[in-house]
């Protein structure tokens, strides 16, 4: 059986911590941000991590087991 391959899309959007968590950026932070404030634009810049629910279907595209 052939190797999985990684999703191109997955690997642009997510990173390993070293713990073995998945960060993410925040959406919301690419246009019309003149209607946003600063704060929510401030808020939006720092990455978090992906929720649990989610996890095991991130890690099936990021070709890890």
């Amino acid at each position: 059986m052939p190797k999985m391959k990684t999703v191109s899309g997955a690997k642009k959007r997510f990173v390993l911590t070293g713990s073995g968590k998945i960060k993410r950026k925040h959406a919301y932070k690419s246009h019309i941000l003149t209607k946003k404030t600063k704060k929510r634009k401030r808020n939006l810049t720092y990455f978090t991590t992906v929720h649990k629910a989610d996890v095991n279907n991130i890690k099936l595209c990021l070709a890890m087991r």
